[in-house]
């Protein structure tokens, strides 16, 4: 039988892993991103609803594909979530290897399309897609930022939409980017300068660090949504930044 080399990460796996991979030659697929074809109700079996949709999304995924491999970040850079993800897989995928891992890494890989001009989705877009490869980012020249978006990258994009080309990305998203994920002083960072929006996912244990460092800061917006970014969150979002005067 010929050996499935598609393997698949949860979280920012190790750079030593992700080396390994390319290495093997290995197709990596994220499974924290949605999949076209891919329903929440696969999932429905496993996870209750009232859970972080991402994790909904990593097994309905996985479920669907069932890659050779998988590799599950379950340390502090992801969340506690992942270790009772990684244990149901086991059980509902035995075919499929489903290898823990800790991301430890502590060298900065730096974070030039968190504070580039760029439409916040495609930065976003290019911010996960990154941690797929250990190749070293590309030069983006720094802008010079009117809006934050501080948090996790979000499940439904459209959130995205409201903000500048200009906003500069702070939280687990920069940390991602940086490849170090459960690096806590990046991640508690922010730019009290510019009218930012703490957002985090529904259900997440971050939201209590979202909302918390809201407050310390002068002029922001804590978010949460689920699957979907809902009228009411729209609605919040385009209004604080247009009552900040951001366009």
């Amino acid at each position: 039988m010929k050996k499935n080399k598609r393997a698949a990460i949860v979280g920012v796996p190790p750079l030593a892993v992700v080396r390994q991979l390319e290495a093997e030659g290995a197709e990596v697929v994220d499974l924290d991103m949605p999949m076209a074809g891919v329903s929440l109700e696969r999932a429905a079996d496993c996870l209750p609803k009232v859970y972080c949709a991402i994790l909904r999304t990593v097994v309905a995924n996985a479920v669907s594909m069932q890659p050779g491999r998988i590799f599950i970040d379950v340390g502090r850079g992801k969340c506690d979530g992942a270790v009772h993800v990684a244990t149901i897989l086991r059980h509902i995928l035995p075919e499929v290897e489903v290898i823990a891992v800790e991301n430890h890494d502590r060298e900065p890989f730096g974070t030039p399309r968190c504070v580039t001009k760029m439409p916040l989705a495609d930065k976003m877009q290019a911010i996960t897609k990154s941690v797929t490869t250990s190749a070293a980012h590309p030069l983006f020249a720094t802008c010079r930022a009117t809006a934050g978006f501080w948090g996790v990258p979000p499940r439904d994009f459209s959130l995205l939409e409201f903000f500048p080309d200009t906003t500069h990305v702070f939280g687990w998203a920069r940390c991602m980017e940086n490849k170090t994920p459960d690096n806590s002083q990046l991640e508690e960072f922010f730019d009290p300068e510019i009218p930012t929006v703490f957002f985090t996912q529904s259900f997440c244990a971050k939201s209590a660090l979202a909302r918390y460092l809201a407050s310390l800061h002068p002029c922001a917006l804590a978010v949460d949504s689920d699957v979907a970014v809902g009228n009411s969150g729209r609605a919040k979002i385009q209004a604080f930044l247009e009552l900040n005067g951001v366009r």
